[in-house]
């Protein structure tokens, strides 16, 4: 993870950002969905969303350093 934000890598992060976003937004409002249970307030899609816009940058960061090992790996590049 020596290149993390290098140019190709950073063209992929804000790629992947939009859709890793609202994967995070979505399992945010499901989660508030099911702590129902214990008597949390169900949390709207409104604020799912605005909170997923600063979480979403850790898990795209993961989900960007995932796609780039399995990109080197099909091309046969070290992971060095």
């Amino acid at each position: 993870m020596k290149n993390l934000f290098g140019p190709t890598n950073l063209r992929l992060w804000l790629l992947l950002y939009p859709f890793t976003a609202a994967a995070v937004a979505i399992n945010l409002f499901l989660l508030f969905l099911m702590l129902q249970v214990f008597g949390v307030s169900v949390l709207a899609p409104l604020h799912a969303l605005l909170a997923a816009v600063p979480l979403g940058v850790p898990a795209n960061s993961m989900v960007a350093a995932w796609v780039t090992r399995l990109i080197n790996e099909a091309e046969g590049r070290s992971q060095g």
